[in-house]
């Protein structure tokens, strides 16, 4: 069996490559590495796991699975229903539970969806655990119980509001009023797991609530809605003159945001908005964000006249996490929204990222338009050439192509080849001050990389 384990977590289509039988076995391997092995055979104290998912029809049958593994072998088990993943993430630390389970194909289409960990304390699994839950299923030895110690099962909806007031005691002081008071918010919950807690949280923080996306199926998760599908937030922003918009993807770790305007924020304005707001309040530590390779370098212009370090990182939020563990820093993030405040989340929240950056706003008396503009976007032109990728990362006259490009764009520009980690594709990215220079750059070196894949 080839490793399961993808960039986060096991993923693939329900019922055709992630089968219940596929589920239990993995629940059940989880065990012995995720909790202490004497615990499982102890009378006295049993593990503990949460479990939640998002809004897919598919995750009633996976829970079903999970929740069997893991009983099975001895695990009590708190079943949280549709609820963010980080809200998941956030209640593995609170409840003190051994690990955390989430069923979640996030930005995905329905017919997906995935089996993510959250080791004790909600954070995500090392690569290498995950390799050791993989031995276990692939014969690995798991530990014998002279007599069958079986978990409990309970419902447990109520921590919902746990999570909910975790997200409201974050948000700074506004003398005693609401700190999104005045604000009128759109908010669209992709048909998924935020479908409930997003507007309850921005109506409780003080903002009139226009929800959509908030009518889950089983089947119309993401879709034509959400953070991957922003053209209906911004018609509805604009048809209810609302001062901003926020949109969640299926499992609501990211958060992308539209202004008054009917204009899109992506992760690194909003990421602008925050740094920029703590920096001013002292709680910027080491007065530096952490993104990836792939942030604009707009991004990096504002940051630098702000007198704020960029830590850079290879794209994926497991490497931003990763480098804010080992800098002490407590903010960062990429541009698809997925953004991490390391004082309130162990990973990326969708929602609590959009109370931050409402309450930002709002606390600095400006529109959302005007926060948009505290970062200028460079034009960024970002194409997938297929074939053999690492045929072409060696050619040469790909080398020369990249460097001829830089030499071009010098200062006002960048050039990114970039192999995917899923797929046989390259990604070359472009970024210029004019939309048409980097265009045509990124057309040009697109040709180079395709005649090497030839």
């Amino acid at each position: 069996m080839g490793r399961i384990f993808g960039t986060d977590g096991v993923r693939g289509v329900a019922g055709v490559e992630l089968t219940a039988q596929l589920a239990m076995d993995l629940a059940v391997a989880a065990v012995p590495v995720l909790a202490p092995a004497a615990a499982v055979a102890s009378s006295d104290r049993r593990p503990v796991a949460i479990i939640g998912r998002d809004s897919r029809a598919s995750g009633d049958f996976l829970e079903a699975a999970v929740v069997a593994g893991l009983a099975s072998s001895g695990v009590d088990v708190l079943r949280l229903g549709v609820i963010p993943t980080p809200g998941v993430a956030y209640l593995t630390g609170a409840l003190d539970a051994d690990f955390g389970v989430v069923l979640s194909a996030s930005h995905n289409p329905a017919a997906d969806n995935g089996i993510k960990f959250f080791g004790r304390g909600g954070v995500k699994l090392p690569d290498e655990t995950e390799d050791e839950i993989e031995a276990v299923m692939n014969g690995g030895e798991r530990p014998a119980s002279a007599s069958p110690v079986f978990g409990r099962v309970t419902d447990a909806y109520s921590a919902h509001e746990t999570y909910l007031d975790h997200l409201l005691a974050t948000l700074p002081s506004a003398d005693g009023q609401p700190p999104l008071r005045g604000l009128r918010v759109v908010v669209d919950c992709a048909h998924g797991a935020a479908y409930s807690i997003g507007p309850r949280a921005l109506r409780r923080a003080g903002a009139e609530v226009i929800a959509i996306g908030a009518a889950p199926d089983g089947d119309n998760i993401n879709a034509g809605v959400g953070s991957t599908h922003m053209d209906a937030l911004a018609a509805a922003v604009l048809e209810h003159a609302a001062d901003a918009g926020l949109a969640f993807d299926g499992d609501a770790d990211r958060c992308l945001a539209i202004d008054g305007d009917g204009k899109t924020l992506d992760g690194d304005q909003i990421l602008t908005v925050l740094a920029s707001r703590l920096k001013q309040d002292g709680q910027l530590t080491g007065d530096a964000v952490v993104v990836t390779v792939m942030s604009n370098l707009g991004f990096h212009a504002a940051m630098r006249e702000s007198d704020i370090r960029v830590v850079e990182t290879p794209v994926g939020d497991k490497h931003v996490y990763a480098a804010m563990t080992e800098g002490g820093y407590v903010l960062g993030g990429e541009q698809s929204g997925h953004i991490i405040q390391m004082g309130h989340a162990t990973t990326g929240d969708g929602v609590l990222t959009g109370l931050h950056l409402l309450a930002a706003v709002n606390s600095m008396g400006i529109p959302v338009s005007a926060a948009r503009k505290m970062m200028t976007k460079y034009p960024q032109v970002l194409l997938n050439v297929r074939g053999n990728k690492d045929r072409a990362m060696a050619d040469e006259a790909v080398a020369d192509a990249v460097r001829a490009a830089e030499s071009r764009l010098g200062d006002a520009g960048r050039v990114l080849l970039r192999p995917s980690g899923t797929e046989p594709v390259i990604r070359v990215m472009v970024e210029a001050r004019e939309s048409v220079l980097a265009e045509e750059v990124a057309g040009r070196l697109a040709d180079v990389v395709r005649q090497a894949m030839a």
